[in-house]
């Protein structure tokens, strides 16, 4: 049993704007007796019903349906009056705050604007059918009127005749048509001459011909009323309808009317909606909803001795294209990348859908003769080799990262098993690796670390993330060399997460800037109370560090909290000294704070930063330091890099620091390498 979602304040402007534009497209093509206002005062209120019933537990497809015949009541019959509605709705209702975040929102609003759609044709049925009633009714008047006068019956027969949508006619006994209107000739196609020479009876298969002779025979000898049935008509050449087919006596008479409806057209519309609902637009591919439900499907009834696999795949640098050459080049690469998956998984009982912008999936159902996993991959490879040529004769590359499911488990839903070729296909991409297949002990971190991100936000505005200082130890002389501002997550049943990781964190759900900035106010404020009046030291992340009111920010809050410059040392990550951070760098310099360049000694542009930006201080990178704590030692090639890189660094009148120090013979090892300042566990 789903949880219910918790109701989202209604934004009255966005709620309106929709209001506006679905009142607006809808009356340019229909006549509504209202005023402007009235008008979108109806729309609101339907809008209202629709948004309430899709969040609605269960969905409430019954007002809906209410909805779609409010929509009749008022007058919007025409051509484009329902398709408009869908379109403008369809969009519209997932942006409204009551839908925004609800799982399966898309499938609501599908089933919501079906029922709505199902309601408009009800309704147009019923209106077309009391319009049949009244036509029937106006008939049985002129009819009893004709003994009077037959040729005023006549005028008003064709009178009414000529005004109706619906065709009619009217038949003898023997279904010879005696009189037609135009759109009864149109849904026959028939001329008036030809019709003139046929009967009801001929325009039907032998068989439901039978059975409405028996009817028309009764109809006329007043043992049945009417009928109203839906009967299959053949048209000239080869087609045929199926319209809405009435017939009843003419009073005092012995003719009969037939009245023909041709819902063909709406019918039409309906499996129209019903395609563009599950399909992709720009492709033809099913999309993401279209294979939900084929996949929960497949999980019912694949075979378990061959089972079925998933894989997602996500265009490498689809961005560049778009970027560069325009969103037309990008549909045209998007189209090309469809039609070569399709060649790819031919021989294969495969569905292939587009999941949304640059990403793809293909559900196959594995048989005896189906590929393994490699050659698939391979086959997938080989058919986006090739370059895609533009329309302007430009090629361009579509090679993709792929996250495999193999032979799906059986206990996953068929959310678990989308969420699963998610993270496998995120996995590679961190790893840089072409394809990744699932690993159900890796997912498992990958969903913790996610779970993690996503309620970090929340643990911040709670305050559960709080600051806290770690010392820094001068090596040679055990001394505190100063204190460093850190992150500190104290998170209910799971323990401290410290420093790395709430950055890693806040760097994965873009909250590390805001994140950044309140670390650095409060290391001001509370350094300013340090016994000893220690330098506290504050890394920060390369997005604070590229800004470029990182300088002005800085000094305003030294103004503020009172700390000397001389207490302040940022550091700023190597990867980032490129344009603002240098220009960062000296001006923090120039107004006495001090700069250590961390994550140093990865790069080949390091060393040159040593010369060119006049460094004093750098930490060395922290994979560096991991990897001389392992068992086995950091190997000679990588303790000769380290001491010339620790020598190069002094040379040039920098101080060099490490973190993550662990134990006494990770101390003694950089202690004897020449480094100067250290942190870590080991010293706390």
């Amino acid at each position: 049993m789903s949880v219910p979602q918790p109701r989202q304040p209604i934004s009255p402007r966005e709620r309106i704007r929709l209001t506006k534009k679905w009142a607006y497209l809808v009356s340019q093509s229909n006549y509504l007796p209202l005023t402007h206002g009235e008008i979108e005062e109806r729309f609101g209120t339907m809008l209202d019903q629709l948004v309430r019933a899709t969040e609605a537990e269960p969905m409430d497809t019954a007002a809906a349906a209410r909805v779609g015949r409010q929509l009749v009541a008022l007058n919007c019959v025409a051509e484009d009056s329902l398709t408009c509605t869908v379109e403008v709705l369809g969009g519209g209702l997932l942006l409204q705050p009551e839908l925004r975040g609800r799982p399966k929102a898309a499938e609501r609003v599908v089933t919501v604007l079906g029922a709505l759609a199902a309601g408009y044709a009800d309704a147009t049925k019923q209106s077309i059918f009391e319009q049949q009633q009244n036509l029937t009714k106006s008939l049985f008047a002129a009819a009893n009127e004709t003994q009077q006068s037959l040729t005023a019956s006549l005028a008003r027969f064709d009178e009414v005749a000529a005004a109706s949508a619906s065709g009619i006619g009217v038949i003898n006994r023997a279904g010879r048509f005696l009189r037609s209107n135009e759109p009864l000739r149109t849904i026959l196609d028939r001329t008036e001459n030809e019709l003139s020479d046929l009967t009801l009876f001929e325009l039907m298969p032998a068989e439901e011909a039978m059975r409405l002779r028996t009817v028309c025979t009764e109809i006329a000898d007043g043992r049945l009323d009417r009928v109203r049935h839906r009967r299959t008509i053949l048209l000239t050449g080869e087609e045929h309808v199926r319209p809405l087919l009435s017939i009843a006596p003419v009073r005092g008479g012995r003719e009969l009317v037939v009245v023909v409806d041709d819902d063909s057209e709406l019918a039409l519309l309906r499996n129209q909606l019903k395609h563009q609902s599950l399909h992709d637009v720009l492709t033809g591919l099913p999309n993401r909803q279209f294979l939900s439900t084929r996949l929960e499907a497949v999980l019912n009834q694949v075979d378990r001795d061959t089972g079925a696999t998933l894989y997602q795949l996500d265009l490498d640098g689809f961005s560049v294209i778009t970027d560069g050459l325009g969103r037309q080049a990008g549909d045209q690469v998007l189209r090309s990348v469809a039609d070569r998956l399709r060649a790819a998984f031919l021989s294969e009982r495969a569905m292939i859908a587009r999941l949304g912008n640059d990403e793809f999936a293909v559900l196959v159902e594995n048989s005896p003769a189906s590929c393994d996993v490699v050659t698939m991959i391979d086959r997938i490879n080989e058919e986006l080799a090739e370059p895609i040529y533009l329309t302007d004769g430009q090629g361009v590359a579509a090679s993709a990262t792929i996250g495999v499911v193999h032979r799906l488990p059986a206990e996953m839903s068929m959310e678990d098993v989308l969420r699963t070729a998610e993270l496998t296909l995120r996995r590679a991409q961190r790893k840089g690796t072409q394809w990744e297949l699932h690993d159900a002990r890796l997912d498992v971190d990958d969903r913790a670390r996610c779970g993690m991100a996503a309620v970090l936000p929340g643990a911040w505005e709670t305050g559960e993330i709080r600051l806290a200082f770690g010392r820094q130890v001068e090596m040679a002389t055990g001394r505190t060399h100063a204190v460093r501002a850190m992150l500190r997550w104290d998170r209910p049943g799971h323990g401290v997460v410290d420093h790395r990781q709430c950055v890693e964190l806040a760097e994965r759900t873009g909250l590390m800037l805001p994140m950044a900035r309140w670390l650095l106010r409060g290391a001001c404020e509370q350094a300013t109370g340090l016994v000893g009046a220690p330098t506290v030291e504050i890394s920060l992340p390369a997005c604070l560090a590229n800004d470029e009111d990182l300088g002005s920010r800085v000094l305003r809050e030294l103004d503020q909290s009172g700390l000397p410059a001389s207490r302040l040392r940022l550091g700023l990550p190597a990867g980032s000294l490129g344009g603002t951070a240098a220009d960062n760098l000296a001006f923090l310099i120039e107004e006495g704070v001090g700069v250590v360049v961390e994550e140093f000694g990865v790069g080949a542009q390091d060393l040159a930063y040593l010369q060119d930006l006049g460094l004093r201080g750098v930490r060395i990178a922290r994979w560096l330091v991991e990897r001389q704590a392992r068992p086995e030692g950091p190997g000679s090639i990588v303790q000769r890099s380290l001491a010339q890189l620790v020598e190069m660094a002094h040379e040039s009148g920098a101080t060099v620091a490490v973190d993550g120090i662990d134990s006494a013979e990770q101390a003694d090892w950089w202690r004897e390498l020449g480094c100067d300042v250290a942190a870590g566990r080991f010293y706390d």
